[in-house]
């Protein structure tokens, strides 16, 4: 049976609005004939209670602490899965056969290569340039190499476009790494896995073979995974916003990164280990927690806007944290023993109990790429890599939607009322 909802108020007649329902979620007001009915605009900051869009990729119940990707809970994905798959199933809808999943990553890792001229790009930044800023220009500089996959309204252009991202996206974040660093560029092996080709171009040296750790592989391989994708948040919706305007992929995916480079978003886990600094020692730590209780300090790494309750990722990302830190033998280093016991009282005092402030994912992936030797200022960038998917998978998506249309925010103006101008003589 059709739900809908009437609203009525004075100086307009009674207009109804249906009400969508989707297949998980709350359910929808369909608020497109409000402003032909009315004469009035809905007002909310943020949208943080309008739904933009519809979408079948990914769901979040921040309540009951669940997210899935095309219907499965990211605990599955995370633990019987890998990231190329995951991103099969991102854009595809469902998972690969063994077949396909063989060609799909077969094709991704065929095309890591970067063209040479991108290279040069590089010379003209500045060797202190955050990796962020770097990833922005190149990233965007993309279409000025790859024009034969820029019309965006053929899929088979869209569909090249798809996999030149997720294959380049690693190899310009390790060329980000190493320019920074002043160390030569790494060719990508094509022997090796996704994650482990990004771990080759990040650290090897001419002068010996590398090897990646498997167990550190698959702790990069899952926080790949763990920040795929993440429904409508503010990078996925500048990427659609840009796309509705016909903008090529390329340009889009910069998009996102720059909005993601915003520490109010992708900067958490970097926030995590500058807070980890500013502690210092362990013996610190009962001090700080009250200081955050007192709201003397801001405690990074704990509690979500979307969860309410438990990170869903948090568990898989503390299990990791711990393969790690023993693989490395770094249980008892003094940084990550402070990060222990930050998260051993917020787990156990009554105060953080209550107000739900329980570890997420960001703090738990702070401290493995810190025992991964990652540098904080790349902390972003990574994320910009396990996110192209999910970003190039929503662009993509949008582009088939018959209701998509150019965004067009409206706005409540509380400037100055029509005044006339007065020369300037005689202000």
């Amino acid at each position: 049976m059709a739900k809908s909802v009437q609203l009525q108020g004075e100086g307009f007649e009674t207009v109804e609005l249906p009400v969508l329902s989707g297949t998980l979620g709350n359910d929808v007001v369909d608020i497109r004939a409000f402003t032909k009915g009315t004469n009035m605009f809905t007002f909310d900051p943020g949208f943080v209670s309008t739904a933009s869009c519809e979408s079948k990729i990914t769901f979040i119940d921040g309540e009951k602490g669940l997210l899935y990707y095309r219907g499965y809970p990211i605990e599955q994905l995370a633990e019987k899965s890998d990231y190329l798959e995951v991103c099969y199933l991102l854009i595809y809808g469902e998972l690969p056969n063994a077949e396909q999943k063989k060609q799909f990553v077969d094709t991704v890792t065929k095309h890591t290569m970067v063209h040479e001229q991108l290279t040069w790009f590089f010379r003209g930044f500045r060797r202190d340039a955050h990796p962020m800023a770097m990833m922005v220009g190149v990233v965007g500089a993309l279409s000025a190499f790859y024009q034969d996959s820029l019309e965006i309204a053929d899929p088979e252009h869209r569909k090249v476009a798809i996999y030149r991202l997720i294959s380049k996206i690693p190899t310009i974040a390790a060329m980000c790494y190493r320019y920074s660093n002043g160390l030569p560029f790494n060719f990508p092996r094509n022997d090796l896995s996704y994650a482990a080709n990004f771990m080759h171009m990040m650290f090897a040296t001419p002068c010996e073979k590398y090897e990646p750790n498997p167990v550190l592989v698959r702790a990069l391989d899952r926080i790949f995974t763990l920040h795929a994708d993440h429904e409508q948040n503010a990078s996925t919706s500048t990427v659609r916003l840009a796309g509705s305007s016909g903008a090529n992929p390329f340009a889009c995916i910069a998009a996102g990164i720059a909005c993601l480079w915003g520490p109010s978003h992708g900067g958490a886990n970097e926030a995590v280990l500058k807070m980890l600094d500013e502690i210092g020692d362990v013996s610190n730590v009962a001090e700080f927690m009250e200081g955050v209780k007192a709201k003397k300090y801001r405690l990074m790494g704990f509690g979500h806007r979307v969860y309410k309750n438990m990170d869903p990722r948090a568990a898989i990302m503390k299990t990791t944290c711990d393969e790690v830190l023993r693989e490395l033998g770094l249980e008892n280093d003094p940084k990550f023993k402070l990060a222990m016991e930050l998260e051993k009282i917020a787990l156990n005092d009554p105060y953080f109990i209550e107000k739900k402030l329980y570890p997420n994912v960001d703090f738990y992936s702070g401290i493995v790429l810190s025992a991964l030797n990652i540098p904080v200022s790349m902390f972003t960038v990574i994320f910009a890599l396990a996110r192209t998917v999910g970003w190039i998978s929503h662009w993509n998506e949008s582009l088939s939607d018959p209701n998509a249309k150019i965004g067009r925010p409206r706005q409540l103006y509380t400037g100055a009322a029509r005044r006339d101008f007065v020369p300037v003589d005689k202000r």
